[in-house]
């Protein structure tokens, strides 16, 4: 890799930091090929983005940025999982780490708060962006569901009727 492609790998990592909700940092080590296509595929699926990354390169690309506290977690086979959404690239990770004992979760930060493992765990169990949308969408439309109900309750109550005093009269 010459320097130019160094620059150009920094500043796309200092792209994801600055533009990224939250940051995980894992080791991969034991992983094979295709256990990490696996991984890339769940943590897309989930909404988030996985990369292995160098880690001096990354080290570099943390300075000035908010997530500066990470620079110790590079070291060994390091790479980071990132999502806009602060609850989806922890959920993908730590799902898989339970199913797979090589991807071992380290930390991360989101915002400018630091994560240990706990907190990690912690966003993983929480629901999705989209699970809370649909959540609060079934949350609004329920009463006016229910007041529709309420307001045909008493038409439907009164045709009964009529209909009871008609077939009373025929018989």
């Amino acid at each position: 890799m010459d320097r130019a492609e160094k620059q150009e790998l920094v500043a796309s990592l200092k792209e994801v930091f600055s533009s990224a909700s939250v940051v995980v940092v894992t080791h991969y080590s034991g992983l094979n090929v295709s256990e990490m296509t696996e991984l890339r595929n769940q943590v897309r699926e989930a909404g988030a983005s996985f990369r292995v990354t160098q880690n001096r390169l990354t080290r570099l690309a943390l300075d000035g940025t908010g997530y500066q506290p990470l620079e110790s977690y590079f070291g060994g086979p390091t790479a980071i999982g990132y999502s806009d959404d602060p609850v989806a690239a922890p959920k993908a990770l730590v799902k898989f780490a339970k199913q797979n004992e090589n991807l071992v979760v380290l930390g991360g930060m989101m915002g400018t708060d630091q994560l240990d493992i706990g907190d990690i765990e912690s966003l993983a169990s929480l629901p999705s962006l989209d699970e809370l949308r649909v959540t609060l969408v079934g949350l609004i439309s329920r009463p006016a569901t229910m007041t529709v109900q309420i307001l045909q309750a008493p038409a439907a109550q009164l045709a009964r009727v009529i209909t009871a005093y008609g077939a009373k009269d025929a018989a």
